[in-house]
């Protein structure tokens, strides 16, 4: 019988046959594995959590910028132990941590219930929220807490001069720090009132202003989630505007990691830093550890360049003022659901960090807690009540020379302070 020599035709087609075959099933393949790249690529639920700045650095000396950090993709501690898909960058439901897990993280639970009622926290902010009451209704609505409005007495809304109608200029930006800050100040203390006070503009001296007008109106307690490089103008912005005994007045750290900011540098104020904040399995229920994405996000801490250190803080490493005193949840990963509605930002449910969110909570612990006695300065009561708070012992916000100053240990360090609240026992005085 004839063959067909190797080198025929025949052999050849064959061979090209199969050679095409075989590139086209790689080509299949390649396309396959490429395109389920890009769709893990594309899948926010394989990618860490994205976030943007709300409000713009500061440009000026005296200009503050407000800490709210707004997620804008990626799935979020919440998400991901409830196992909800993500969606933090949409805005149809909430993907952050609410009044339960935030009452539960720091014992607050039988406290919310019970307490508050006939107690004023003050939110000092730049700019208007047009959508201010609005927005908080929702939030309240949602997470089925008492109505706070205008109308029931609960809720107001003024300028820095007290004017109910000549309000500041609306802000996109501040409107995202706003939301932020009722709806904190409305999951840890639902029963208490809220005065929003803002100022004009974001300058010390405007923002000062504000908080002088909550204190003449009423309030124990005022949250202010903004701050600013340190000057040599800060002891003159300390008697002007922060220096109320018997105001509970806290101050975020800051959220570009070590480094010291004012007005959290304020000898007056509780500086407030910034955790992440996790489920686990412990008695507690909750982990935290200090919060740093990177080497320029994270809470802020440090030793003040020019403000005094107050009677009560004893860390011997900073002559002058430390920061922080105690600590909440900031990470924008393991952040807490916001509801805001006005401008570009304002889409409607989104998940906020910075510690922009841990100022208003601890606030409103001290709200929960009582009114301070008076003359006292409320950012002493936490030293003399450091058993009941959760000591944060892991993770640094950046280097420095003396390691407390960034890195968390047993008892206190710059970035958690003496740690977050565990009830309200390190909270009264």
């Amino acid at each position: 019988m004839r063959t067909t020599p190797p080198n025929s035709l025949t052999t050849h087609r064959r061979w090209r046959r199969i050679a095409s075959a075989v590139t086209a099933t790689a080509a299949l393949l390649l396309t396959g594995l490429t395109t389920a790249a890009h769709a893990q690529a594309a899948d926010p639920s394989s990618s860490k959590v994205t976030w943007t700045r709300s409000c713009a650095l500061p440009r000026h000396h005296g200009e503050m910028a407000c800490n709210a950090l707004r997620v804008t993709g990626g799935r979020t501690a919440f998400q991901q132990q409830h196992g909800i898909s993500a969606k933090a960058a949409e805005a149809s439901s909430p993907s952050g941590y609410g009044p339960t897990d935030l009452r539960s993280a720091y014992g607050l639970t039988s406290a919310a219930a019970n307490n508050g009622s006939g107690r004023t926290i003050a939110i000092v902010d730049a700019y208007d929220d047009p959508n201010a009451e609005s927005d908080l209704a929702a939030y309240r609505s949602h997470y089925g807490l008492p109505a706070c409005t205008t109308a029931n007495g609960c809720f107001k809304k003024v300028s820095q001069t007290g004017s109910t109608t000549a309000l500041p200029t609306a802000d996109s930006g501040w409107a995202g720090e706003i939301s932020l800050d009722l709806d904190m100040a409305s999951a840890i203390c639902p029963n208490c009132h809220i005065t929003l006070v803002e100022a004009k503009s974001a300058s010390m001296a405007n923002l000062g202003t504000a908080v002088n007008e909550a204190v003449s109106l009423g309030a124990k307690y005022v949250s202010n989630s903004y701050g600013g490089g340190e000057s040599s103008s800060d002891a003159t912005y300390d008697s002007t505007y922060f220096n109320h005994p018997g105001v509970a007045i806290t101050v975020s750290a800051g959220d570009a990691g070590y480094g010291a900011e004012y007005p959290a540098a304020s000898k007056y104020v509780t500086a407030v830093g910034g955790t992440s904040l996790t489920a686990s399995s412990t008695t507690r229920g909750w982990s935290e550890s200090v919060w740093r994405t990177s080497s320029t996000e994270g809470t802020g801490s440090g030793c003040s360049a020019y403000d005094t250190k107050p009677a009560w803080q004893t860390d011997t490493g900073c002559a002058k003022r430390m920061i922080a005193d105690v600590s909440a949840v900031a990470d924008p990963a393991t952040g807490v659901s916001v509801y805001d509605t006005y401008g570009a930002d304002g889409q409607g449910w989104a998940t906020y960090g910075g510690t922009s969110a841990s100022a208003p909570i601890i606030a409103s612990v001290y709200a929960l807690a009582g009114t301070p006695s008076t003359g006292s300065y409320p950012s002493a009561f936490p030293y003399a009540n450091t058993s009941a708070l959760n000591d944060v012992t892991s993770g640094s916000n950046g280097s420095c020379t003396t390691s407390y100053f960034c890195t968390a240990r047993t008892g206190y360090d710059g970035p958690t302070g003496l740690g977050t609240p565990e009830g309200l026992g390190a909270f009264t005085g």
